[in-house]
């Protein structure tokens, strides 16, 4: 089978060139496009050289439809309005779209799953081996500690230029506690505290945000009891993690029916 034609949404952002660097690098894929917003000084620069690997023969355009239509595949970690935006234009391309964006409304999951139906998609908020697998151990941990002894709190960090709180990753550490629980977490979080908030609700599993600096991402889901407390962590350090699993969850939907995956489906969790 020929390589797999990869294109980068938000190629010229650090996401895009850690995700051109990381197609570049994986045996078995290629870039075959790269997009950028209408007015971006990337425009007509190739992609590879903005990425630092030399040309690539891939200049970076606004206009999506040509690369969709000569690509196997698109990765995109930019907005949740181009996230559903894309998500129609692969489903018309019958194309693997993998979406690393957070921040999505009710609304933007429903048009994303509709687009499904014809698209071979993966949507994830965190695209790493280590989140994926802490989360399965978040929810055996929420399983085994009830409500009644342990409370359960998720703590992230992200660089100050992240845009949505919490992250997507805090969320997905959250559902993984609520399904341990048998809870609806859109019922039983608590995002904000702040005044006079009177005792922590029984049951009740809580974030909180932290912004500053350059750090990449660090998570923590706190189990807490009555004198005794446990802390499942993971600490991003390179963005790199993130793209390194993005181009093998395209990998993996290449050939496979349409329908929405997640990471736990592409690392066989």
């Amino acid at each position: 089978m020929s390589d797999m034609g990869l294109v980068v949404v938000g190629a010229a952002g650090r996401m895009g060139q850690t995700l051109i660097r990381a197609i570049n690098a994986i045996e078995g894929a290629t870039l075959a496009g790269a997009i950028e917003r209408p007015g971006s000084p990337f425009i007509g620069r190739d992609a590879g050289e903005l990425a630092g690997i030399g040309i690539l023969n891939v200049p970076i355009t606004d206009d999506p439809l040509p690369a969709f239509a000569k690509a196997d595949g698109v990765i995109d970690f930019s907005t949740p309005a181009a996230g559903v935006e894309f998500s129609g234009y692969a489903a018309q391309a019958r194309i693997v779209h993998v979406i690393g964006t957070t921040g999505f409304s009710t609304e933007d999951d429903a048009k994303i799953a509709a687009a499904a139906r014809h698209a071979t998609i993966v949507k994830s908020g965190n695209m790493s081996l280590g989140v994926n697998l802490l989360c399965i151990l978040v929810e055996q941990a929420a399983r085994a500690l009830g409500p009644d002894d342990f409370d359960i709190e998720v703590l992230e960090m992200h660089h100050r230029h992240k845009v949505d709180a919490p992250s997507g990753t805090a969320l997905l550490l959250g559902d993984a506690a609520a399904a341990g629980r048998g809870i609806d977490l859109r019922e039983n979080s608590v995002r904000v505290r702040d005044g006079y908030t009177g005792p922590r609700e029984a049951g009740s599993i809580g974030f909180a945000t932290l912004r500053g600096g350059s750090v990449v991402g660090d998570h923590s889901v706190i189990l807490a009891g009555t004198g005794e407390r446990i802390t499942l962590a993971h600490n991003a350090e390179d963005r790199a993690i993130f793209a390194r699993g993005a181009v093998k969850a395209a990998l993996w939907a290449r050939g496979r029916k349409p329908g929405l995956y997640s990471m736990r489906d592409v690392l066989g969790l």
